[in-house]
């Protein structure tokens, strides 16, 4: 079965060619494309239906990239957000990762890099460039520091975070850690807290980073 994708971006010529782009892809569909993340929010409590995927331009009238990925976040959590934007400065990729995105692309990436983030996004539930690796690893180098001075981690801890950079789900990572979804719950909200992070992304890319990886 094909993922679903659904487009956000006010550019609708820019929209419905990424739109016939993915069309070649053979893992995945496009759903429906939106002008803005209200007229996204609109159509999803409409019960339009909930894609795996949403691509996500930051520069954006009545509500931008920013906005949307937080909202997205907070109210759809197992939805996966790729953040396609011209913008490859450092605030922005950052920002996009702190409100809940998965990856970051530039919109003239080639179109099989664009299948490999979306494929990658599936598989592993993440995805960024070497450029964009390269800002969030620069940006968490500051907060390594205090981590391994101040943050206490618990090895039950180590042991989740190491499957944060797997494709598994939350659930899947109870079973394998042999308790249940509220406990693993608990370890990530634990984790949120001591390294000031909001996303499974961000855990991820502290796993890679500190040698937790699976």
């Amino acid at each position: 079965m094909k993922k679903s994708i659904v487009i956000v971006d006010d550019h609708t010529l820019i929209a419905q060619a990424i739109k016939s782009i993915i069309s070649n892809f053979e893992a995945f569909e496009v759903l429906y494309v939106c002008e803005n993340g209200a007229d996204l929010i609109e159509k999803l409590n409409q019960n339009k239906k909930i894609p795996d995927i949403i691509l996500l331009d930051i520069s954006m009238p009545i509500m931008n990239g920013f906005e949307t990925a937080k909202w997205l976040n907070e109210n759809k959590p197992d939805v996966l957000i790729m953040a396609l934007s011209m913008q490859n400065d450092e605030e922005s990729v950052i920002k996009m990762i702190k409100n809940g995105a998965h990856g970051y692309l530039l919109k003239n990436s080639h179109p099989a890099d664009l299948e490999k983030a979306l494929l990658s996004l599936i598989d592993v539930g993440f995805y960024y460039p070497d450029w964009a690796s390269k800002i969030v690893f620069k940006n968490m180098k500051q907060q390594d520091k205090v981590v391994k001075s101040e943050v206490k981690i618990t090895d039950r801890e180590k042991e989740f975070l190491k499957f944060t950079t797997t494709e598994m789900s939350y659930k899947e990572i109870a079973d394998k850690m042999f308790c249940s979804p509220r406990t693993v719950e608990s370890y990530r909200d634990s984790l949120f807290e001591k390294l000031e992070l909001r996303t499974r992304v961000g855990l991820a890319v502290f796993a890679l980073k500190n040698g937790f990886s699976e």
